[in-house]
């Protein structure tokens, strides 16, 4: 009897120990969410403390060769944000830059080693008094000028947060998902050996910017694909981004909570048909071409949805607007994909763009957060026999 429970406790074990997942679940939150109207207004308090491993509040900025909050309110948020850490497992992040902050403050902290240690030494300061647990670098539109001195930069940074007698601070990087901008700014060999993770955007492949309707996020490359747009899908980012130095295990893919609209220009409704250019402004975000997930979720009644097959994501068409987005169905294949490549977890952009009140979709709160981790946290096989 003695050996069949040790047995039958074993397996128990092995059970629990498989249902608890080892993945990342990196949620941002933005700091002018606070500042949408009525229902879309989001603040740090609105947030599940047992949603996301890791939160990362964008975004801080850079005065001289300074980090210093970004908004008028920041202490009270992060005083807020690091109260939720009475999830002890969660980590909260400080993010800056940002392609509304631009490359040019980076070049600046970045014109000279003495620059840099200044910034680092002012990066401490603010992550420490507030009660941080890491930093997350987001560097955009880095140029081949700028390649070096963002591998300086988060050398200098690793080696600080490392530092003898201090609590170890975390580093991520922001690497946007285009072949062509990663080889122009960024020494992902270099980068990978001194970051913790790899925030790693695999979203915005296309948008008003083109002329013909697009997902912002597909998983696998088309058949009508061929050239460089065969790069601009998830799974060929993902490969690319590990076959250059990049550990699987460093990578966390991301998956947007908001969609790409756009005004078609013709009857016709398919990928690829043609645009005048981005959709009209939704009543929340207010951003020409971009929807959030729930504004979608309004959009979507009276529109067609339809699924692209080959590419495993949704889009919706109602008149002369056409929208590419996450639905709960996408998520869940993501997340699989990452598994199966074995990567180290997901990324979300962002918290505040999915139904995080359940008043819009009838999904419950969160239901795009909620299924990346229900998907996370299921557990592996279990084989009775080992």
């Amino acid at each position: 009897m003695g050996q069949v429970s040790v047995w039958a406790v074993s397996i128990t074990a092995l059970i629990f120990l498989q249902s608890v997942s080892t993945s990342k679940l990196v949620c941002y939150f933005t700091s002018w969410s606070q500042y949408r109207e009525t229902s879309g207004r989001f603040v740090a308090d609105q947030i599940d403390p047992n949603l996301c491993t890791h939160i990362i509040y964008a975004f801080a900025k850079i005065s001289g060769n300074q980090l210093e909050p970004g908004e008028w309110n920041d202490a009270t948020t992060y005083g807020t944000l690091n109260q939720l850490k009475r999830n002890r497992n969660l980590k909260t992040l400080l993010s800056v830059g940002g392609a509304l902050m631009g490359p040019e403050p980076f070049r600046r902290i970045t014109a000279s080693p003495a620059t840099r240690s200044e910034f680092v030494m002012s990066v401490l300061q603010l992550l420490r008094t507030n009660n941080f647990d890491g930093f997350d670098l987001a560097w955009p539109l880095a140029e081949l000028s700028d390649k070096s001195r963002l591998t300086n930069l988060v050398k200098d940074l690793s080696v600080a947060f490392r530092r003898r007698g201090q609590k170890r601070l975390l580093l991520s990087v922001a690497i946007p998902a285009g072949r062509e901008a990663i080889d122009k700014g960024y020494d992902i060999q270099t980068i990978s050996e001194y970051v913790d993770f790899i925030n790693f955007m695999t979203f915005d492949f296309h948008g008003a910017w083109e002329s013909f309707t697009g997902h912002l996020s597909p998983l696998q490359k088309s058949t009508a694909d061929s050239g460089s747009a065969s790069y601009y899908n998830v799974d060929y980012a993902v490969k690319y981004l590990r076959s250059i130095g990049a550990p699987a295990e460093k990578i966390i893919m991301g998956i947007p909570t908001y969609g790409r609209s756009y005004t078609l220009s013709t009857k016709l409704t398919g990928v690829e048909a043609p645009v005048s250019g981005a959709g009209t402004l939704g009543p929340f975000t207010k951003e020409a071409g971009i929807l959030a997930y729930y504004e979608i979720c309004g959009f979507n009644s009276g529109a067609k949805k339809e699924w692209i097959q080959e590419q495993k994501v949704p889009y919706s068409y109602k008149g002369n607007q056409w929208v590419g987005y996450e639905d709960v169905t996408s998520v869940q294949i993501k997340v699989q994909y990452m598994k199966d490549n074995q990567l180290g977890g997901i990324m979300v952009w962002t918290l505040e763009q999915d139904d995080f009140s359940g008043s819009f979709c009838n999904q419950g709160k969160y239901p795009l957060i909620g299924a990346i981790k229900k998907e996370l946290d299921k557990k592996a096989p279990v084989s009775a026999t080992g």
